[in-house]
C-alpha cells in the first residue's frame, strides 16, 4: 500500500467512526420523556390518550416536574393531592392536621420528616 492510500484508508475510518457516534447520541437525545408537557401547557403521561400525538413538547420525568413548571393534567386527570403541606410560614401539616384543608400556599413533602428536614416545624398542639 502506498502512503497516500493508508492516509486515505485512516481518514475514512476516523470519519465512520465520528458519524457512528454521533449517530449514538442522537439516538439517546431521542429516548421519549415520562411525561410531555404540549405548546398548550397540558402534561401528557403514558397513560393519556394523546402522548403518542403529542410532537412540540417539553420532557419531564414526572408529572409533578410538569405540574410545577405551570403546566395541568389532561381533563379528568387530577394531580395527586400532597401529602404533607408546609405553609409560607413554615408549618409541616399532614392530613391530620386541623390547618390541612386551609393551607393553600404550601411547598409539598412526601412525608413529615422530609418536610421537618427541610426546616419546616411541626404544628403545636
Amino acid at each position: 500500500m502506498t502512503q497516500r492510500t493508508t492516509h486515505q484508508l485512516l481518514l475514512a475510518t476516523l470519519l465512520g467512526l465520528c458519524l457512528s457516534v454521533s449517530h449514538a447520541a442522537d439516538k439517546k437525545e431521542a429516548a421519549e420523556p415520562v411525561v410531555k408537557k404540549s405548546d398548550s401547557g397540558i402534561c401528557h403521561d403514558k397513560t393519556s390518550a394523546s402522548f403518542g400525538n403529542t410532537k412540540k413538547f417539553t420532557g419531564f420525568a414526572s408529572m409533578d416536574e410538569c405540574i410545577k413548571s405551570g403546566g395541568r393534567p389532561v381533563a379528568g386527570q387530577a394531580a395527586a393531592e400532597p401529602v404533607v403541606k408546609k405553609s409560607e410560614s413554615g408549618i409541616c401539616h399532614d392530613k391530620n392536621s386541623t390547618s390541612y384543608e386551609r393551607t393553600k400556599k404550601f411547598t409539598e413533602f412526601k412525608t413529615l420528616d422530609e418536610c421537618v428536614k427541610s426546616g419546616g416545624a411541626l404544628p403545636k398542639k
